[in-house]
């Protein structure tokens, strides 16, 4: 008998799509600032609660973690998911659900980050090969461009393509789309930034 055998059967999806979402609302890049003594990460640079406005408090290892823990809590629920046999459906609704709580997190009044972490933790746990794509993209426009914010626009922007050819269920397909639109909308200010020449860029004045 497990811990759950009082829960119908017909609810555990619905348990796990909650779980998921309440995990993805744990802000790494908060509990990192205050265990390192910075100030919030919300209140500082761009205000987003992600590793590379934490990286920009000088931090290196702040930001690592930030990173780290972001990414683990994407393809932790999703992983989990997979492990147990779920159906395609249901682990693709974890893997929205999880990002929609570093989205939009019920602990921090819905104001969360923009997903890039998260969104490549989910993807690793559905493919590696998907996530090693994206992060390969991402690393090149950076590289070039020294903008993080454009390599993770053009980085989900791409994915769904790649993920066309390299997933084996529609559904999963439909899932990287939904995280990229969603990434891309939450940098629209970003988009805004680049196209006025505003936009702050690693090792740019």
């Amino acid at each position: 008998m497990s811990g759950f055998d009082f829960i119908p059967a017909s609810m555990m999806p619905a348990v796990w799509v909650v779980a998921a979402y309440l995990l993805g609302s744990i802000s790494f890049g908060i509990l990192t600032s205050k265990v390192f003594g910075l100030a919030d990460p919300r209140t500082v640079g761009s205000g987003n609660p992600g590793a590379t406005n934490v990286l920009r408090s000088g931090k290196k290892m702040a930001a690592l973690l930030t990173l780290l823990g972001d990414a683990f809590k994407g393809w932790l629920p999703v992983w989990l998911a997979l492990f147990a046999g779920l159906p395609v459906t249901v682990i693709c609704l974890v893997g929205l659900a999880v990002f929609l709580g570093h989205l939009y997190p019920i602990y921090y009044k819905f104001k969360g980050g923009k997903g890039v972490a998260t969104a490549l933790g989910v993807m690793i746990a559905v493919s590696p090969w998907l996530a090693l794509a994206a992060l390969v993209v991402w690393s090149i426009i950076f590289y070039f461009s020294r903008y993080a914010s454009l390599a993770s626009i053009i980085a989900a922007m791409t994915a769904p393509i790649a993920a066309y050819f390299l997933l084996p269920s529609a559904k999963y397909v439909v899932m990287v789309f939904v995280l990229s639109a969603l990434l891309v909308w939450r940098h629209r200010t970003n988009i805004q930034k680049l196209l006025a020449g505003t936009e702050a860029g690693f090792g740019k004045k």
